[in-house]
């Protein structure tokens, strides 16, 4: 199995590193093609208060390969038809991790030795209520958003 791309791995500012969906889509094109396989929903969305799940299966060269519940959250009804998609997103990459792609990201010491070449952790202060935590960015990329800011102004 070829390994993630380092440049791949994105940073959520809690420190999890995950792949873009784009890049599970992309792997299973190269692998298959892109029609040689396709995700079938396995029933209808459940939607609970803000979180909505669906199971999905997926289907290669016409043979069931994986399945998994994808879940996202929404915070309001007209969300829904975008979370309802994050669901599929989700389970994509829950079955991928099935066949193995991006299958570092799981690993500890992937995740430690990324963490520690990779990114680094920064205060950050809410704009408003100046409550101060720290947020992971990958190094050199620090992108404080709204509405945070670097707490001293430095990294």
């Amino acid at each position: 199995m070829q390994p993630v791309a380092e440049q791949d791995i994105e940073v959520k500012p809690d420190g999890i590193i995950y792949l873009p969906e784009i890049k599970y889509r992309r792997r299973l094109n190269e692998a298959f093609g892109p029609m040689g396989w396709g995700l079938v929903p396995k029933g209808e969305p459940s939607v609970g208060q803000n979180i909505v799940t669906r199971e999905y299966a997926l289907i290669v060269d016409g043979r069931f390969v994986a399945q998994a519940q994808g879940e996202n959250n929404f915070f309001n009804g007209d969300q829904l038809p975008s979370a309802v998609e994050g669901c599929k997103s989700n389970a994509l990459m829950r079955c991928c991790k099935d066949l193995g792609i991006g299958s570092e990201l799981w690993d500890p010491h992937f995740i430690r030795w990324f963490r520690k070449a990779h990114m680094a952790e920064v205060w950050v202060e809410h704009v408003t209520t100046k409550k101060k935590k720290t947020q992971w960015y990958r190094k050199g990329q620090v992108d404080v958003a709204y509405p945070y800011k670097l707490a001293n102004g430095k990294v």
